[in-house]
C-alpha cells in the first residue's frame, strides 16, 4: 500500500485514467462491430456509413493513447477492405 501523499495520489490519477481508458476502447469495439454486422448483414450502405464513423474513432483512440498507431492502421484496413469487397460483389451482381 502506498506510504506516501504523492503515490496515494497517483493510485487515484490511475484508477481514473483506467476507467476512462476502458471506455475509450469498449467505445472503439462497438464501432468495430458495427461494421461487422453491417458486412455479415451484406448491407453496404449501412456497413460504410458505420465504417465513416468508426475511422475516426479508431483514430481517436490512437491520439488518446489507448491503441497503438499500428494497431489502429491495421483494423481500418481490415474493415475497408471488408467494406470494399461487399461492395465489388454487389456491383459485380447487379448488372
Amino acid at each position: 500500500m502506498a506510504n506516501h501523499r504523492s503515490a496515494e495520489k497517483r493510485i487515484r490519477q490511475t484508477e481514473k485514467r483506467t476507467l476512462q481508458n476502458r471506455s475509450r476502447v469498449s467505445r472503439i469495439k462497438t464501432f468495430i462491430r458495427r461494421v461487422e454486422e453491417a458486412v455479415e448483414a451484406g448491407d453496404r450502405d449501412r456497413a460504410r456509413e458505420a465504417f465513416s464513423a468508426a475511422e475516426p474513432e479508431i483514430r481517436k483512440g490512437v491520439a488518446k493513447g489507448v491503441l497503438h498507431l499500428n494497431t489502429a492502421s491495421r483494423r481500418i484496413s481490415r474493415l475497408s477492405r471488408q467494406v470494399k469487397a461487399l461492395s465489388v460483389a454487389e456491383a459485380g451482381a447487379a448488372p
